[in-house]
């Protein structure tokens, strides 16, 4: 594969995202799986449910923030895992921080997000009109609008957790990324592809919600329906703008959808297997690995877990069913 200036800038953000923050992150461990596996079959997980914040998010809401003078007024939209991580790390960096939320968010997200000295403001019962409002007054107020995924820093952050995989595990043939909107994958696999250009990387989305995929497979970005998943945290739309559309569709080598039975199977393995609660857009990344397991036989594949903010109650009845 040859490179795109593109990817290759990107690749180079996250070696430099990497050397501004990593004083604030955990480099989290890659540990080998505890299941039975094959002769020379390897399994590693990249456990980002131990990072700060319990997400991957945090690489990116650090990357994005340290770009940016103190004295700029920042503004988002998210009630999940980038609102927490952006909010935590603007208590690290002084910037002043708003989260538009909607007026349904789960009253434990609000509070906690609340809790760490950031502007909350209630708009809607719609993510979607949260997030339009959070842009709209970005553009009346002067704020910097810091988008989930649609923005370079942010990928770059996020691709700072596959500079320690590469560290950690060297010599990976396949490593399998859950996407959403695409920031995580585009940042792993910008890294992945310019240092080890001859591990595959494999994109999973959940069926119910597939809009990168189906998007990539079209080669623009389109609609799709999308119904509940357990990788709730994956769902959703991709912008018509999104930078990470031609980053996906040049760097990932396939792309797996996978039913909500193989993420409920994924996430009850990983706790009776590996002794892990994750969320279920980490699951998402395992089941994909699960139903290629032949396909990867003899083989050393790393699976990112890409965070544990889960609904304890959800994930109860996923475990126990």
């Amino acid at each position: 594969m040859t490179l795109t200036t593109n990817s290759l800038q990107q690749a180079a953000l996250s070696v430099a995202a990497r050397r501004r923050i990593q004083r604030w992150l955990v480099t989290t461990p890659c540990i080998e799986s505890r299941r039975p596996l094959g002769d020379r079959t390897r399994l590693f997980y990249k456990a980002e449910n131990f990072q700060r914040t319990g997400s991957f998010k945090f690489r990116g809401a650090l990357a994005r923030l340290t770009t940016l003078a103190t004295d700029t007024p920042v503004i988002t939209a998210s009630s999940g895992n980038h609102g927490l991580a952006l909010a935590t790390a603007a208590t690290l960096t002084g910037h002043k921080l708003s989260v538009v939320l909607p007026e349904n968010v789960v009253r434990d997200k609000h509070d906690k997000i609340k809790s760490l000295g950031v502007e909350t403001i209630l708009h809607s019962n719609d993510a979607g009109l949260a997030e339009l409002h959070a842009q709209a007054l970005a553009r009346e107020q002067g704020r910097v609008y810091v988008s989930p995924y649609n923005d370079r820093d942010i990928i770059a952050g996020q691709g700072t957790l596959a500079l320690e995989l590469l560290e950690q595990a060297p010599s990976l043939d396949a490593v399998f990324v859950s996407m959403g909107g695409g920031g995580l994958i585009s940042g792993v696999a910008s890294v992945i592809k310019a240092y080890s250009p001859g591990t595959r990387v494999i994109g999973v989305s959940a069926a119910n919600s597939a809009a990168l995929a189906a998007s990539i497979r079209a080669g623009s970005v389109v609609d799709v329906n999308h119904s509940d998943t357990l990788a709730d945290g994956c769902a959703g739309g991709v912008d018509s703008d999104s930078i990470t559309l031609a980053l996906a569709t040049e760097l990932i080598d396939d792309i797996v959808e996978c039913s909500e039975a193989q993420i409920a199977e994924a996430i009850k393995c990983l706790a009776w297997d590996e002794k892990m609660l994750v969320e279920g857009s980490a699951g998402l990344a395992l089941a994909a690995w699960l139903a290629a397991d032949t396909e990867y036989a003899g083989k050393s594949s790393a699976v990112v877990l890409c965070g544990a903010n889960f609904d304890r109650d959800r994930i109860a009845s996923v475990i126990v069913s």
